[in-house]
């Protein structure tokens, strides 16, 4: 099968030939382990018969070694009865030498009558009487019958000399030494076997056999290192004797820190010894240095260890390593292994190494270094620590899960007990969470002169630029009121409304006691303020260009995403989510991306686009375990019931808001996306006084947080909207009012609103022009659904102005606009029946807008698209800084080459969104 095979097959065959013919031959076979010494045996044996020898075969095993005269027996059983029935009792000195001259003299006998073959396997293993008489044969054979063929282990020969001298001296001996294959070697045994198609390549098959011809049999039978590999590995293993499996135990043990020195240290060995072993199994191919060659191997010897064996040894290398000074993963490694409570020493060992498998990425290894941590904390500080390091590796993984951590280390923090940077920590962790209130409070426990550099680490340098990040004011925090479930809901909603002032307009009038200053909880949330908007911009793109993602960045992200959202829009900020969300799923961090895939739903949900938003939303809950009193979870139902109600989805979104919530959701920014979600269900679900309460409540809630701002959640609109439909014209006229005064009206998404909101209180001869204005500042903020509605107003408006065709021809771009949204409801509104329209399956809509596309100038476009949002040609060239004679100009153009007459014929979903814009 190999190419030195054939060499030593030619020297044995010489042998037997020249014993059959009366010269006696000696032959030894020295290999490793693995490498056909059996199998040469087996095939002397084979040659030996066809010649007509009598053979004798015999093997020295480990369990016989103490067995004196074990070899003597076997030989002599294979004898003719009678032959070989010489075996001495014991005997000392010269009885011992007359002992060996009659076996001697008995095999020379029976070769007398017939040539005869002793092949004598494991020489290493033959218990020590047996030996000498073979050896002692050996020295007296000359002319004889007789072929000895004894096979020996290179590492564990025996230190008899008479092999070393005696036997060299014999003129018929031969020596045929069996080394492992070569990598040429292992290719043509490839090429020449017939193995599996799934066999390794040859340079892989050597790399995993070492060259050891059992081995590569195993590999190729298994097409791999399957079950055959691992056994064929365990047997040499049990064959090499001696202290090598004990060393071969430990190198299992230590993995990478295996070496000629610590394997002795955890042994209690010479180092030389240990060097001498692990030579001898990298020669038989077992290993690769201190090494093995294939994980498979690792694990089975491992797995042979006894349980209890194997976690002593664990901890020992852990002790050994890290007084050696190791890394502090490398002894996690180990302690990890024991399975077994860690000793009172290893629990900053434990943290150290979670810290930094946090920052490689390795979040479920840094889990395991935490969770072990803990079991051996020893005091009530220690378990905090442990406890808020374990909630932010958690988090990477399992936001909703870090929640239910933060219970100790809270309790820790009130009492005093837990460090500064625990403590910054915790504060980080909680801004993740979105928990205001109870980060309010662990920062007040940070003292700003002593631990600043604490207390900075979790506001990223970039801070400056989201205003109000470089201060954090202590302030008093009132307890909010709590979310009212379904039930308590409904009998709100059965309430008369005051008609005095001050029920709805209080909350936007009156402060609220112990309040805090806008400036931190305004930095929470990422918004700085509006009349530094471009700073702001810049900051957060600054910030987020030069930040990667990570446990202790994950904070500022978050901020400075909601600050472009907030400042800029969606436009802005959804391209920035969908790269740390592809960032969190490279670092193998599925929490992180759940949080960010929320916050992109939120952006989604800014933009108009409620299907994307939806599916986003489900894909991080069901990224994230369900557990009950979970914020993240109130966070997904409410994205998703915010984007189910504008489609009509009203049981769905119903669903996911009137469910239980946690308490803390009272203190939690994600109190506002609920409140808001339940109220547009209430609202659409025509119970106005329960929409009412839930935006009042949102007022009331950002008040107390100091991020009463509109360019955040435009409450006193929404709650406008259900004061009108009670018949509240004077509180919604308030309400509207003091969100006009605000500074956020710069913005045009809240000047859009707000605009809409005015022309819902307009004369009906006012309307058109207020909605108008709604109209081109909602186009400018990206909010699409928000824009169809006001689209879908304007052509009422329109209607109502005595303009019927007018007001068709905005209410289909209104329809097409939130037919993209998604928004069925919206639709069925505009009109009614034409909900469920499809456009046309042949793919003959994408035709006809390529064609208007290539049809129109940029000019005749932009004139298109403003005469299709209802503007009059006047409107049109106001808004173009042109002459009304060039508009006319243009739609003559635009009528002519779209083969229509008038601009009631211009079609409804012209897709131009880039006129748009210039526009």
């Amino acid at each position: 099968m190999y190419m030195d095979r054939e060499s030593h097959i030619r020297l044995l065959e010489t042998a037997v030939r020249e014993a059959v013919d009366g010269a006696a031959r000696i032959v030894l076979v020295e290999g490793a382990v693995g490498c056909g010494k059996t199998e040469l045996i087996e095939s002397v044996t084979e040659m030996a018969e066809r010649a007509e020898l009598l053979v004798l075969r015999a093997e020295g095993t480990r369990a016989e070694q103490d067995l004196p005269y074990g070899v003597l027996g076997q030989l002599a059983a294979a004898a003719p009865e009678g032959t070989l029935d010489v075996l001495p009792q014991a005997a000392t000195g010269a009885g011992r030498v007359a002992a060996r001259q009659a076996f001697a003299a008995a095999v020379e006998r029976l070769a007398a009558h017939t040539p005869v073959a002793l092949c004598v396997d494991d020489l290493h293993l033959v218990d020590e009487p047996s030996r000498h008489h073979l050896l002692h044969l050996a020295g007296r054979l000359r002319q004889a019958r007789i072929l000895l063929v004894l096979a020996e282990s290179l590492h564990e020969r025996t230190d008899d000399p008479e092999l070393g001298t005696h036997l060299l001296r014999r003129p018929g001996f031969a020596r045929v030494r069996l080394e492992p294959l070569t990598a040429h070697e292992v290719a043509a045994a490839l090429q020449g076997a017939s193995a599996p198609a799934t066999a390794p390549a040859a340079a892989e098959a050597y790399a995993l056999s070492g060259g050891n011809p059992l081995l590569l049999r195993a590999l190729t039978e298994d097409g791999g290192p399957g079950r055959a590999f691992v056994q064929a590995f365990l047997a040499c293993l049990r064959r090499s004797g001696g202290r090598t499996e004990d060393i071969a135990a430990t190198v299992a043990v230590l993995g990478t820190l295996a070496t000629p020195a610590t394997v002795a240290g955890l042994l209690g060995l010479p180092e030389v010894e240990v060097r001498d072993c692990l030579g001898a199994l990298g020669a038989a191919g077992l290993l690769d240095g201190a090494a093995f060659r294939h994980p498979a191997a690792r694990t089975a010897v491992l797995d042979h260890l006894d349980g209890a064996q194997r976690a002593r040894r664990h901890l020992e290398a852990a002790e050994l390593a890290h007084a050696q000074g190791q890394p502090a993963t490398d002894v996690a490694d180990q302690l990890l292994a024991a399975g077994t409570p860690p000793p009172p020493w290893a629990g900053p060992v434990l943290r150290a190494a979670a810290d930094r498998l946090l920052a490689d990425g390795a979040h479920r290894r840094a889990l395991e270094c935490l969770e072990a941590a803990l079991t051996g904390a020893e005091d009530d500080a220690e378990s905090a620590g442990a406890r808020t390091a374990l909630a932010a590796a958690r988090l990477a993984v399992d936001p909703a899960a870090a929640e239910q951590e933060l219970a100790g280390p809270l309790t820790a923090v009130r009492a005093g007990r837990l460090s500064a940077p625990a403590t910054a920590r915790l504060a980080r962790l909680l801004v993740t969470q979105g928990r205001i209130d109870e980060t309010a409070e662990v920062l007040r426990e940070l003292d700003v002169n002593s631990v600043a550099e604490e207390r900075d680490s979790w506001v990223d340098p970039g801070r400056a630029a989201l205003d109000g990040l470089s201060a954090f004011p202590h302030w008093p925090v009132r307890t909010p009121s709590p979310v009212t479930l379904p039930r308590q809901r409904e009998a709100t909603s059965r309430r008369t409304v005051p008609s005095a002032p001050t029920s709805a307009t209080a909350v936007a009038t009156q402060p609220a006691p112990g309040s805090p200053g806008p400036g931190w909880a305004a930095a929470f949330w990422g918004v700085p303020d509006w009349e530094r908007a471009t700073r702001g911009v810049e900051g957060a793109e600054a910030l987020l260009r030069r930040t990667s993602l990570a446990e202790t960045t994950l904070a500022p992200v978050l901020q400075a995403l909601r600050a472009l959202l907030h400042l800029d829009g969606p436009r802005r900020a959804l391209p920035w989510t969908q790269s740390f969300m592809d960032e969190a799923a490279r670092r193998g961090a599925p929490g992180w991306r759940a949080v960010l895939a929320l916050t992109r739903a939120e952006a989604l949900l800014r933009q108009g686009d409620l299907l994307a938003a939806e599916a986003l939303a489900l894909e991080a809950r069901a990224a994230v375990p369900e557990h009950d009193d979970s914020l993240f979870h109130s966070w997904a139902a409410a994205t998703l019931a915010a984007a189910r109600t504008p489609m009509g989805r009203h049981d769905d979104a119903g669903r996911e808001v009137c469910r239980p919530q946690p308490d803390r959701l009272n203190q939690s920014l994600h109190l506002l996306a609920h409140l808001k979600a339940r109220g547009a269900y209430y609202f659409a679900t025509n119970r106005y006084q329960a929409a009412l309460a839930d935006y009042l409540d949102i007022g009331r809630a950002m008040r107390r947080w100091g991020i009463d701002r509109p360019v955040v959640l435009p409450w006193r609109t929404h709650a406008a909207e259900a004061l009108l439909q009670l018949g509240e014209v004077r509180q919604a006229a308030r309400l509207v009012a003091d969100q006009a005064a605000s500074r956020d009206l710069a913005h045009p998404w809240v000047n859009g609103l707000t605009l809409r909101a005015k022309a819902a209180l307009a004369e009906p001869a006012e309307r058109p022009a207020l909605l108008a204005r709604a109209v081109d500042e909602l186009r400018r903020s990206g909010d699409r659904l928000e824009l169809a509605r006001a689209m879908a107003d304007l052509g009422e408006a329109f209607k109502e102005y005595g303009d019927p065709a007018r007001g068709n021809m905005v209410n289909r771009r209104a329809w097409h606009l939130a037919k993209e949204c998604g928004a069925q409801t919206l639709r069925e509104r505009i009109l009614p029946g034409r909900a469920g329209a499809a456009e046309p399956a042949d793919g003959s809509r994408p035709a006809v807008h390529a064609e208007l596309d290539a049809k129109l100038s940029e000019s005749e476009k932009r004139v298109a698209m403003l005469a299709v949002h209802g503007h009059t040609n006047r409107e049109i060239a106001l808004k173009l800084y042109i002459t009304v004679s060039t508009v006319e100009q243009h739609l003559t153009r635009v009528y002519r080459k779209l083969n229509i007459t008038r601009r009631q014929d211009l079609p409804a979903d012209l897709p131009f969104s880039e006129a748009l814009d210039l526009a």
